[in-house]
């Protein structure tokens, strides 16, 4: 058969040598990697090239299902051919070196032969994928215990699954120019409001940046006031959780290589929810959601409050505890102040030590750590017995917020009330809340209000956010999230209420 020589384009790498393929791509690409594999064979009068990295691919794949089949055949193979007949998919077309470079780099694995002007890459990655497990900063009693996991594919199948609805989009995202990762924006078409979708999606397109390390790491990037100790963004690692609020209206985002996902817009009190509220009966969810909301009020208010009483406000404490307090304060060389910002920073090492240590020693060294040098320091008059119970007491309540990011956010606050308590007692507490709830007020998620639905106020969205009422009455999504679909479901006909001896 004669083979037509074909000229280069200017935009084109090929037609070219198989020598000179191979030097270019070890030159230009994996000039200090050892790993770069080439195969090079003639099969009826043509040069065949084959390249991939080693450790990145299913070699069994491209020696079954490549190699043997073009050797195996008695025609010449072209590039029409190799599309059709060889048995892997995703097969995409290369003109440029730096394409098949880059290709190759994700793990893919390059096919050319000689005197054709395109080259032929397949993706099949060598993976070491986790299983679904159980999730390990959303621990729930009821519903599901499957969580997200670092693969894409894994993932999107969860989601699949959960959402089997023909509505479903999944919109496609390489963020990154020295490290690309693949990030996907997803949403119900028939439900997400369509500004919500844009901004997202003009966020990711602006996003310039070498690499996304993790779905927290993105947030940072795309929220609204990144200078904010608040999230903005919620990250949960539960699929439950993200379906969820897809069906809600709200937009959500998949990264590569990360086990969380990203759910937006979101309001503050969403934070204090948990898909647990959903499982159990709607008064003890209520119940749960108010209960949180008061821990987080009262793990701020605690200790800044303590140490306000004891510095500048004697006269508000009853005559019984003040004699309890100047007792267990006899012995205590420092101010209120001091006393207080050093237990807590003592608390909070505490608390870190047993996070990064393993499971078992973690919980042991919380236990028995909190126990052992609070009883010392209280022993030896670092501070008093009434303070090592508020901090504590302080501490639990912040553990009660589901998110993570924000039980954070919860604890540092903190650090700036017990000063100003300090500095200038109740004013200085009642400045600092006048401060965090106009900054909240301010807060905006996707462009949303933050504090929705109490600011704008929106009655009928507290069923949403701050209390649970049964499923049968709780027929509208929220209205923050601008849903197209306002109602979840069509209410049933009233019937007329019978008695049971009339059946």
């Amino acid at each position: 058969m004669r083979r037509r020589n074909k000229r280069k384009t200017s935009t084109s790498y090929f037609p070219c040598e198989v020598e000179k393929l191979e030097k270019d791509l070890k030159e230009g690409f994996f000039k200090s990697l050892p790993d770069f594999t080439t195969k090079k064979f003639e099969h009826e009068g043509q040069k065949v090239f084959i390249a991939f990295i080693n450790y990145m691919v299913e070699k069994e794949q491209i020696y079954r299902y490549v190699i043997e089949v073009i050797q195996q055949s008695n025609e010449p193979w072209g590039i029409e051919k190799l599309k059709n007949e060889i048995p892997i998919s995703d097969g995409e077309l290369r003109t440029s070196l730096k394409d098949v470079g880059e290709d190759l780099i994700k793990g893919s694995f390059v096919i050319y032969i000689e005197g054709l002007d395109q080259s032929i890459t397949y993706a099949v990655p060598q993976l070491k994928e986790r299983d679904p497990d159980r999730a390990e900063t959303e621990s729930l009693i009821f519903g599901p215990k499957i969580s997200f996991t670092e693969s894409m594919q894994t993932n999107m199948n969860i989601v699949h699954w959960r959402l089997d609805n023909p509505s479903l989009v999944s919109e496609k995202f390489i963020i990154g120019n020295e490290i690309p990762t693949e990030v996907r924006l997803i949403y119900l078409k028939d439900i997400a409001d369509d500004e919500n979708i844009t901004e997202m999606r003009r966020r990711l397109n602006k996003l310039k940046t070498d690499d996304v390390l993790e779905s927290s790491v993105l947030t940072q990037y795309i929220e609204d006031n990144s200078y904010s100790i608040f999230p903005q963004l919620y990250v949960t690692e539960l699929p439950d959780r993200f379906c969820y609020e897809l069906k809600e209206g709200k937009i959500g985002v998949l990264v590569d290589k990360s086990s969380s996902a990203v759910i937006a817009p979101t309001n503050f009190f969403s934070f204090f929810e948990s898909t647990e509220d959903l499982y159990t009966r709607w008064n003890m969810g209520s119940f749960i959601r108010i209960m949180r909301l008061i821990a987080m009020f009262l793990s701020i208010t605690l200790t800044p409050f303590y140490v306000a009483a004891l510095t500048f406000h004697y006269e508000i404490i009853p005559t019984a505890l003040l004699v309890s307090l100047g007792h267990s304060r006899s012995r205590v060389p420092f101010p209120p102040l001091l006393e207080a910002l050093i237990l807590e920073f003592l608390i909070e090492l505490i608390r870190e030590a047993g996070a990064r240590l393993p499971t078992k020693v973690g919980q042991t060294m919380g236990i028995v750590g909190g126990i052992v040098i609070g009883q010392a320091v209280v022993q030896a008059g670092f501070t008093s017995n009434i303070l090592i119970i508020i901090v504590a007491l302080s501490a639990l309540a912040s553990f009660t917020v589901p998110s993570y990011l924000m039980g954070s956010a919860i604890r540092i606050m903190r650090f700036p009330l017990i000063i100003m308590a300090g500095m200038w007692g109740f004013i200085g507490i009642f400045y600092s809340y006048c401060f965090i709830l106009i900054h909240v007020i301010k807060q905006k998620s996707l462009g949303r209000p933050y504090l929705a639905p109490l600011y704008p106020m929106r009655p009928r969205d507290f069923d949403n956010s701050v209390i649970r009422i049964p499923f049968l009455k709780s027929n509208y999504r929220a209205s923050s999230n601008m849903p197209k679909k306002s109602k979840r479901f069509q209410e049933p006909p009233k019937d007329k209420p019978s008695d049971i001896e009339d059946i």
